[in-house]
Parts: structure tokens; C-alpha cells; sequence
């Protein structure tokens, strides 16, 4: 049976962003689609991890049919979670994952700020997709809080692939990751957080993993 294939961007990004676009033509280079849906699904303001997994999940072909996801940064981390919690997700590739994405993001946050997102209830955050900031609500950290990454224990293929430069979510946070799941390959890559100096070779690692 074969797979249907996602591509899950990354935080305050979109269906739009340059990764997105370019593996959507690769992809079709090979007769394939690749299915890019917008997860701010209109309100990025009410943005919710749980309701990111329960949108996604709606649009997987009914089961038994196979799903392989390729995430990117936040939406690796969607794709690891989605894997948890469905079988239909029989494979993953995830680039720049954002683990522990809480606990790298707040502390660059101005305490000021986040005192008064919590207190307020709204933060504006740049929105990358849309080019200018947008108000996130705090309910947005409150759900993160609950999916601790030490809980993603289920057993599927899977390949990271993460920048030894990145800046925003440490490599280390993979290395750590990869270590006791000995279904997950980290393979290290000379780049930054964007991965945008090494899409070739990304293209490679996705065509050789997935055999298309």
C-alpha cells in the first residue's frame, strides 16, 4: 500500500515557506504529491499544539493507509507526536527538530514580556508566513506544557536531520533524543537552524530513506 506523504512547517511559517515549496517540487518531480497543509489553519492566534494534532490527523486517508510525515522544526515536532499517538504513521523525517521547544524559546523572550503575556493573555509574535507580528495567546504555552518529549516512545523509522550551527534548537537536543530510540537516525548537517544552504542534500537523505 502506499504512502501518503506530508510536509508539516515549522512555527509562525507556512505552507508558502522556501522548504515547503521546494520539496513540494521534488516531489512532484517523481509523480508524487505531497500534501502541505496550512497549520495555523486561519488562526494563528488561538494556535494550539493539540489542536495543530487533531487538525493534521483529520486529513490522514482513512486507515489502514500508510502516512509518512516530514516535519520541520515545530512541525517535527508535530510529526513525532503525531506518530505517538496514530498507526497509521509508519515513517518520519524530520528536519531541525523543535524538542524541548519551551524551554529554548521562552528564556529569549524579554522577562517583561512574557510576565505580561501571562498576565495579559496575548504576546505578538512575528508571523513568518505573514510578514508581520501576530497576537498569540497564552493558552498557546499552557498546552505545550503537558507533552513532555520523554514520552514519545513509540517505535517507528525515523530520520532526523539537524544543522550543527543551529541556533535556536541545539543539536544536542537530538543527539539526546537519538540516543536511547534506536529507531531514530540523526544524520548532522553543516547549517543553521534554517537548513537552507543544505536542501540538496536533505532532498537526498528524504529520496533514499523513503526509496522514491
Amino acid at each position: 500500500m502506499k504512502s501518503t506523504y506530508f510536509y508539516l512547517h515549522g512555527f509562525a511559517s507556512s505552507p508558502q515557506s522556501n522548504k515547503a515549496r521546494q520539496l513540494g517540487d521534488r516531489f512532484a518531480e517523481r509523480h508524487l504529491t505531497l500534501h502541505v497543509p496550512d497549520l495555523n489553519f486561519g488562526n494563528f492566534t488561538h494556535l494550539t499544539f493539540t489542536r495543530q494534532l487533531e487538525r493534521v490527523s483529520r486529513l490522514f486517508p482513512p486507515p489502514p493507509s500508510p502516512v509518512t510525515l516530514i516535519g520541520s522544526s515545530f512541525g517535527g515536532l508535530t510529526a513525532l507526536w503525531l506518530a505517538q499517538q496514530s498507526t497509521q504513521v509508519d515513517r518520519l523525517v524530520i528536519l531541525a527538530p523543535a524538542l524541548r521547544f519551551l524551554y529554548f524559546w521562552l528564556p529569549t523572550l524579554d522577562p517583561t514580556a512574557l510576565h505580561d503575556w501571562e498576565a495579559r493573555g496575548y504576546l505578538d509574535v512575528y508571523h513568518y508566513g505573514e510578514g508581520r507580528d501576530v497576537p498569540l495567546h497564552y493558552n498557546f504555552v499552557k498546552d505545550l506544557q503537558q507533552y513532555r518529549d520523554e514520552r514519545l516512545g513509540r517505535s517507528r523509522p525515523t530520520l532526523i536531520l539537524h544543522g550543527q550551527q543551529d541556533e535556536v534548537i541545539p543539536i544536542q537536543a537530538s543527539r539526546s533524543f537519538v540516543r536511547d530510540r534506536p529507531w531514530a537516525n540523526l544524520v548532522e548537517l553543516d547549517s543553521d537552524h534554517s537548513l537552507a544552504n543544505v536542501l540538496p542534500e536533505i532532498w537526498h537523505e528524504i529520496r533514499n530513506f523513503c526509496q522514491i
